[in-house]
């Protein structure tokens, strides 16, 4: 008995090739205001750019953050129809208008951001926008997805069943075919010499004359006409010369005279200030410069940013810091010699008060403050201290900890009460304000 044959099973058919990789976002020639980041952006995410410009509008009033964000993203990201974006231009010397314009506006707005980054509700509503703003454009991006009940692509069903239509959305291009050989003379391709005939016309000159058309075959002028085409074809491949050295030698050199002016009759984030913005704007000349003669590099862009974040940060330095750096004791012998505040911008400031005798039942108050340096209150042996102290940035030492106990921290503030030892006379109350800026603030008592 014969046992029936199995059919065969067709293999299964190859999986399609698979859905090309998106393309990353551009900017958009076509919708722009600036640079059309916002427009590109839009057609990206498919959502309305007006989204977006409300967004970086917002961000760069509240924080900067605006102004940050559009900078780079016209840096980094290229225009439709062109493959190099800006930055790769600045990297390669060639300084262009908008180049320059992104690189001011980030700028700026790294200068804003840090000038407000101690400001915590703007900050976190800053961050909750961001997110906010980059959650409906990941979530707009994964809606544009091509459903499933989509109506089928003809170059897919084209490749399915093998058949090309005649015309339509699916037909196909036309077969390339090589340009006919002409046969005959052309007046456009060879020149009408006196005959009538065409054909090329000598220039006159064997091995070529200073000046001359003709390309050099051999002797002397044809080695100099290949060291004229090798220097050519060196300048144009380096471009124009980096100035990139003499714009940072000019900005050091306005930078510290700028501080040196300032340096005796301001306080030190003033002077520095005045220097830090006169090499910024050194700085800016020389790129707005290099985008018509010359050009600059990564290097001088670097040092731009990090001028802007050093006047930012001597922007917010304390006005109570100065440039001088003294040493001053102040010692009052009575209550009545107790001025209501003391103060010293830079150095060592020590204030003895262990002379001065406070009735029972009465108080005395004062206040001192130093900018940058250290700050020494001595209380009388028998007086009860209460004092609220503040240090910005340092420690504070008080007489119940050992001196070695330093604890540097940001933004300390005490306020304590310290009762006087154990068999001390009894003695009124003494009321301390201190500040100190960047330091210590330390509070001695007196021996006796």
């Amino acid at each position: 008995m014969t046992q029936p044959t199995e059919t065969p099973v067709a293999p299964p058919d190859p999986d399609p090739d698979p859905a090309p990789a998106a393309l990353p976002p551009r900017r958009s020639g076509r919708n722009k205001v600036i640079g059309g980041v916002c427009g590109g952006l839009g057609r990206y995410c498919d959502i309305d750019p007006v989204i977006f410009r409300i967004a970086f509008g917002v961000l760069t009033v509240i924080s900067g953050l605006g102004l940050v964000f559009y900078g780079f993203a016209w840096l980094l990201l290229p225009l439709e129809d062109e493959d190099e974006n800006e930055a790769r231009r600045l990297l390669s010397g060639r300084v262009e208008g908008p180049a320059l314009v992104a690189v001011l506006m980030a700028l700026a707005g790294c200068g804003i951001f840090l000038t407000m980054l101690s400001n915590g509700s703007v900050m976190s509503f800053a961050s909750l926008l961001t997110l906010a703003v980059a959650g409906i454009g990941v979530w707009s991006q994964r809606r544009s997805v091509t459903p499933p009940d989509a109506p089928p692509d003809p170059a897919a069903a084209q490749t399915a069943t093998g058949a090309a239509p005649a015309f339509g959305p699916g037909a196909a291009p036309p077969e390339t075919k090589a340009p006919p050989t002409p046969v005959s003379p052309s007046w456009w391709r060879d020149p009408i010499v006196k005959d009538g005939t065409t054909g090329p016309v000598g220039t006159g000159y064997l091995w070529g004359a200073e000046g001359a058309d003709a390309v050099p075959s051999f002797g002397a002028g044809a080695r100099a006409k290949k060291d004229r085409d090798k220097k050519a074809a060196d300048r144009a491949t380096r471009g124009p010369r980096s100035i990139g050295g003499f714009v940072f030698l000019l900005a050091l050199l306005a930078g510290g005279v700028g501080t040196a002016g300032a340096w005796n009759h301001q306080p030190l984030g003033t002077a520095l200030q005045i220097g830090l913005t006169a090499a910024l704007v050194v700085f800016g000349l020389g790129l707005v410069i290099s985008a018509f003669v010359g050009r600059t590099g990564f290097g001088t862009l670097f040092l731009a940013v990090l001028t802007a974040a050093l006047l930012a940060g001597a922007s917010a330095m304390p006005k109570t810091i100065t440039t001088q750096w003294t040493r001053t004791d102040w010692t009052p012998a009575a209550a009545a010699d107790v001025r209501p505040s003391y103060a010293l911008g830079s150095g060592e400031g020590t204030l003895d008060l262990s002379k001065v005798v406070v009735p029972v039942g009465q108080s005395v108050k004062t206040r001192a403050e130093v900018g940058a340096g250290r700050l020494k209150v001595v209380v009388p042996l028998g007086a009860t201290v209460k004092a609220h102290i503040v240090v910005g940035v340092g420690d504070v030492q008080l007489p119940t900890e050992k001196p070695e106990d330093v604890d540097i921290q940001p933004n300390q503030k005490k306020t304590v009460t310290l009762p006087p030892p154990a068999g001390a006379k009894p003695a009124g109350t003494l009321e301390l304000d201190l500040h100190v800026s960047i330091g210590q603030a330390e509070v001695d008592r007196a021996a006796s």
